[in-house]
């Protein structure tokens, strides 16, 4: 019986050690998560990963980085040709952190021995903004259970309030909610083009933020991009961005009478 034998670069790169066994001098992308690194289709990071490393580009992954200490983990690999993609992991991290009576797990199920203690609360927010920090002029996007469910306004069970959309407090660039492999695919592939992230309007299952009185592309054909159109949302405010997700069609859809729809909502907070 042959044995299988796996070598280190059968996963991608964790480290700045293991980027240069690759033999890669820069990466394309590199991936933040909440969770341990386990490379299974039921760890959403890593099947991320996997699929934009199979569209050519150079992906790396820093599982349950450090918030704590001089924040070496968000440091060690450099910037990225292409952005960063934050997800704080299989669950929200609040769910992961506290039971419904709002007492502390003893354990966690996506860390190597249930270990406590790896992830922060509200982990998508701490690590967005570390990064946004960091490095403020590189594109960040969202993923994951808790940037999916916290997309637009939402009551907090766990601070008892109304809390914004996740993109105001993170200010990410754009937040992928739901099943994401084709649209992230769809995502990097302009970006590498050199298309600006702030004219990606129309891929499905995307969420934005939008000035009032900006302009945004509502239909994309063949390679062109049909553009600008001006939002008709929240009139008496100017000033006030509106957050608007676009559809599992590829189009942007918007309901001016209901505006606590999924599909636009002002922020009135």
């Amino acid at each position: 019986m042959t044995e299988n034998k796996l070598h280190i670069t059968d996963w991608l790169p964790t480290s700045k050690k293991e980027v240069k066994q690759l033999g890669w001098e820069e990466l394309d992308v590199i991936l933040f998560t909440g969770d341990a690194y386990i490379d299974h289709p039921s760890f959403g990071a890593a099947v991320i990963g996997r699929v934009l490393e199979a569209e050519g580009l150079r992906v790396a992954i820093v599982p349950q980085p450090n918030w704590t200490d001089d924040l070496r983990d968000f440091k060690k690999l450099g910037k990225p040709n292409l952005f960063f993609a934050v997800t704080a992991g299989n669950m929200d991290s609040m769910v992961n952190h506290y039971t419904a009576g709002k007492r502390k797990r003893s354990d966690d199920a996506y860390t190597p021995g249930g270990q406590i203690g790896k992830r922060p609360d509200y982990a998508t927010i701490t690590y967005s903004k570390i990064l946004k920090e960091l490095y403020p002029d590189v594109p960040l996007v969202l993923g994951g259970i808790e940037a999916s469910l916290r997309r637009l306004t939402h009551y907090d069970y766990w601070s008892d309030r109304l809390m914004p959309s996740i993109l105001a407090d993170t200010q990410a660039d754009l937040l992928f909610y739901g099943m994401g492999e084709k649209s992230i695919v769809d995502f990097a592939r302009l970006v590498k083009r050199g298309i600006p992230i702030d004219t990606l309007t129309t891929i499905p299952q995307t969420v934005f933020m939008i000035g009032a009185d900006e302009a945004y592309a509502t239909k994309k054909t063949g390679t062109s991009w049909n553009w600008p159109r001006t939002i008709p949302v929240c009139r008496k405010r100017k000033s006030t961005p509106a957050i608007l997700c676009t559809s599992r069609r590829n189009r942007t859809r918007w309901r001016p009478k209901s505006w606590c729809s999924e599909l636009a909502i002002k922020k009135w907070w």
